[in-house]
């Protein structure tokens, strides 16, 4: 997924821009405030509170007003209650305090981004083109054929249905839907072929190499 790192530290930046590019994020940096709420969009962001023009509990204010969605994890050395609670307050999604290792961090990435994903399928009904998507009660049709699919198949149709037209990475649909990013690169491609099988239509999800997939609106 696409990840903003929020750190006026270059040493600090480079070794959590190294760690996350490993695991398959995209990574834009910011080192100010200003950076940081000019910045295009993003899935999840790991904002510092220490920040050289602007402290960073304003920054994340201003941030989740304009954007209620994003994920916002507070990455600090600020350890006190008051600390965490004023950074929850504030708008973040999870309070992380330095250090910390990186597995602790992904962990509480995946949390984050699970709640997200839970919060988005509180739509009850999609559209593309002539597939129709029931969320709420989990049934699917093509033009006026109804498609049965398997539990992990829906929540994979789904996820790039939200998303219809936009390439979405293969780490943000194993998070969105195995709520990990732990699965096999085999096991996401199985599901797609399974789903493209049921759909009977092979150009429908399309395979973007070396990103991930497609959901084609026309």
């Amino acid at each position: 997924m696409r990840v903003l790192l929020v750190e006026d530290d270059l040493r600090v930046a480079s070794a959590l821009c190294a760690a996350l590019r490993r695991r398959g994020h995209e990574v834009v940096q910011a080192m100010t405030a200003a950076e940081a709420v000019a910045a295009d969009p993003v899935d999840l962001i790991l904002l510092d509170l220490t920040l050289p023009d602007r402290d960073g509990l304003e920054v994340c204010r201003r941030i989740r007003q304009q954007d209620e969605n994003v994920a916002i994890i507070a990455v600090t050395a600020r350890a006190e209650e008051w600390d965490r609670v004023a950074g929850l307050r504030a708008g973040a999604d999870d309070y992380v305090v330095k250090p910390f290792s990186m597995v602790e961090l992904q962990a509480r990435i995946e949390a984050v981004m699970r709640r997200a994903a839970r919060a988005a399928r509180t739509t009850a009904a999609l559209q593309v083109g002539t597939l129709r998507i029931d969320v709420n009660a989990r049934r699917v049709w093509v033009a006026d054929r109804e498609v049965s699919l398997a539990r992990k198949e829906f929540d994979l149709l789904v996820a790039l249905a939200r998303q219809a037209g936009t390439v979405v990475p293969r780490d943000r649909l194993q998070l969105d839907v195995w709520q990990t990013t732990w699965t096999t690169r085999h096991t996401l491609d199985v599901h797609v072929a399974a789903l493209r099988g049921k759909l009977d239509d092979a150009g429908l999800v399309e395979t973007v190499r070396g990103v991930g997939y497609r959901l084609r609106t026309g």
